[in-house]
């Protein structure tokens, strides 16, 4: 096996074990898993609809074996078939002839992906993998993610900050309140994410269900095709060419990307106050900011998640660019840039997590920040008549030695004055 060291891409490297939870649905075996595990349904489908004969309980149980028990050998004998091929399905064809040829099913090999077109089993497989990773995988870490703010927001909800305009010192916030935002904007976007439904399609060559119709017309094909998908939890498509069009997919990519684009203002902003002072972050014993000035202490995790994000974004456009594309009834350009879903996914996710991990080492310098409002008394210019009891409102509250600014969001109850 390659040396982790040697590995060409930093997701299988450097970041392994970020993205391991990715690769049980994006990497080759996996892909190799699923199209095995789609043409054994298939088979099993026409059997349930009378085409072919019915399965003994052993011979579905046999079935249900090789799906389940796929193995590292299993992929590596398709993949000899392929080098022979140079067709991937039909690799996994002939694997599946090899698999049954001493079994009771051998009079049923010649039903193996009978009247199919390779996009009918590949479009379902990696759809499964971009459902079940998101369920299993991104959303649970979003949900982490969103909770942490919510905790350092509720933390610090009643922490009043200058608010800057234009980069210039403006009327205050609470340092929560901005946190807030974030949390509501990704909500928005998690929602989004989490209820969106896949499309996948069994339409044959050109998308007009012609060899299956040809051969067996009595069948209605199009009403198999939904129920086929239908048994994935998948929405069936029948209106295709060769491949699936990808718009559905780019829906839930494109909500992806603003989550990541939403993340990635927040980066930008936590680094901000990182810089200017008004969040210090932890000190942990045996890390080194800087290999020349040792003293620092680098926003490293947010830094690490904004370019993960550009580059997984950098992904989701060419998608929405390409896969919306295809010459004719299909081309082949859009099968390698399928290949790249994890990639995409990977370095969303590594991103996601160093984000997880920076919030856990930031805190709010409260003395940093009421001496910043202490000094800047000219904010309070922008009060005038006209927008009093809209959503900021100031108290000045005067001390023996100085005075404190509360502030209050459209009438609710001023939090207790900061001590001088």
């Amino acid at each position: 096996m390659t040396h982790p060291l040697n590995l060409l891409s930093s997701l299988d490297g450097r970041y392994a074990d970020s993205t391991a939870p990715l690769s049980g649905h994006f990497s080759e075996f996996a892909f190799l898993r699923d199209r095995v595990r789609v043409e054994l349904d298939f088979l099993a489908a026409l059997s349930k609809i009378g085409l072919i004969r019915p399965l003994t309980s052993s011979e579905s149980a046999q079935i249900e074996s090789i799906k389940s028990n796929f193995t590292i050998a299993d992929a590596e004998s398709i993949q000899a078939h392929e080098r022979k091929t140079r067709h991937d399905v039909k690799a996994i064809e002939y694997f599946l002839q090899d698999k049954l040829q001493d079994s009771s099913l051998k009079d049923l090999l010649p039903w193996i992906h009978f009247g199919l077109t390779s996009e009918d089993v590949n479009n379902i497989a990696q759809v499964i993998a971009l459902r079940d990773s998101r369920d299993n995988v991104l959303l649970p870490t979003l949900n982490g993610l969103i909770t942490s703010l919510v905790e350092f927001a509720k933390q610090n909800r009643a922490l009043p900050m200058l608010a800057r305009t234009h980069g210039q010192f403006a009327v205050p916030t609470t340092l929560g309140k901005e946190f807030a935002i974030y949390i509501a904007r990704l909500k928005t976007a998690r929602d989004e994410i989490s209820a969106h439904r896949f499309e996948a399609k069994l339409t044959g060559a050109v998308g007009n269900l012609n060899a299956l119709q040809a051969s067996m017309p009595q069948v209605d094909w199009l009403t198999f095709g939904k129920e086929f998908i239908a048994s994935y939890d998948l929405v069936s498509n029948p209106i295709t060419t060769q491949i699936l069009p990808y718009d559905n997919w780019i829906r839930y990519f494109d909500a992806l990307r603003l989550t990541n684009s939403i993340l990635i203002d927040f980066s930008q902003d936590v680094w901000r106050y990182i810089s200017d002072g008004i969040l210090k972050q932890a000190v942990v014993q045996g890390e080194v900011g800087s290999s020349t000035m040792p003293q620092k202490v680098n926003p490293i995790d947010f830094e690490n998640a904004e370019g993960n994000l550009g580059v997984a974004n950098a992904l989701f456009t060419h998608y929405a660019q390409k896969l919306t594309v295809s010459r004719l009834q299909r081309d082949l350009s859009d099968s390698t840039v399928r290949r790249t879903f994890g990639t995409a996914l990977g370095h969303t996710l590594v991103a996601w997590l160093n984000l997880q991990r920076g919030m856990k080492r930031i805190a709010a310098d409260e003395v940093k920040i009421k001496a910043e409002l202490n000094a800047h008394w000219e904010v309070i210019a922008e009060y005038s008549p006209s927008n009093f009891g809209r959503a900021v409102l100031f108290y000045l509250m005067p001390t023996s030695s100085t005075s404190n600014i509360r502030v209050a969001f459209g009438g609710m109850t001023p939090p207790a004055p900061l001590s001088p």
